[in-house]
């Protein structure tokens, strides 16, 4: 159910069903057989209340998006007068790439302002996360029912954890954890020719 309807969903329902079985009694008092009487009637309206809290909660996580997606739209991408420019920060920030492959990173991964100056191909909305997103307990249900070989690829300099370390390869029934020295987060850059050594042979493996 909480894959067809979301987290959300399904907590709204438990509400509406909670609240329509706490007026069941009521009901059947106003529908009982002629001759019946009701003296009273009060209703709390604890199931109302908690799923308009609810909504609100829903209402505020989706005002809150839509704020900082305006924010995000003012904000200006860094701007470099050359590609020469954008490829000296490319070395700074990815040190372990050869001069080759910054520049064939540079070339490919900037677009050309109206001014002329060039600026990363990078969409500014990205970095709000949506209002909805999987849980950690359900990423981590997910990743249990992943029952083939699997490798994880981590470079030691990578300012992500070690899956092997934060508990995160225990989640997979057969999980192989593979580091790489000199590596940040691009392994596939920093290392190419380990890591395609080490991918290859792991392709290829009965």
């Amino acid at each position: 159910m909480i894959r067809a309807f979301g987290l959300a969903g399904v907590i709204s329902m438990l509400i509406a069903l909670v609240t329509v079985l706490a007026l069941l009694p009521a009901l059947g008092m106003l529908i009982a057989p002629t001759g019946a009487r009701v003296a009273s009637l009060s209703s709390v309206d604890t199931g109302v209340n908690a799923l308009r809290a609810f909504c609100d909660w829903i209402a505020d996580r989706m005002t809150r998006w839509v704020e900082l997606q305006r924010e995000l739209a003012g904000r200006l991408p860094r701007r470099y007068a050359s590609i020469e420019e954008a490829f000296k920060r490319m070395q700074e920030a990815n040190r372990h790439l050869s001069p080759e492959q910054a520049r064939h990173l540079t070339q490919h991964g900037v677009n050309q302002n109206e001014d002329g100056t060039y600026s990363w191909k990078f969409d500014n909305y990205v970095r709000v996360w949506p209002p909805y997103d999987l849980t950690q307990a359900e990423l981590e249900e997910l990743w249990a029912r992943i029952a083939c070989p699997t490798l994880l690829v981590y470079g030691k300099e990578s300012w992500a954890s070690n899956p092997a370390e934060d508990g995160r390869a225990a989640h997979f029934q057969n999980a192989q954890v593979v580091l790489f020295e000199k590596a940040g987060h691009w392994v596939h850059h920093d290392q190419l020719g380990a890591f395609l050594d080490t991918v290859s042979k792991f392709l290829v493996r009965p």
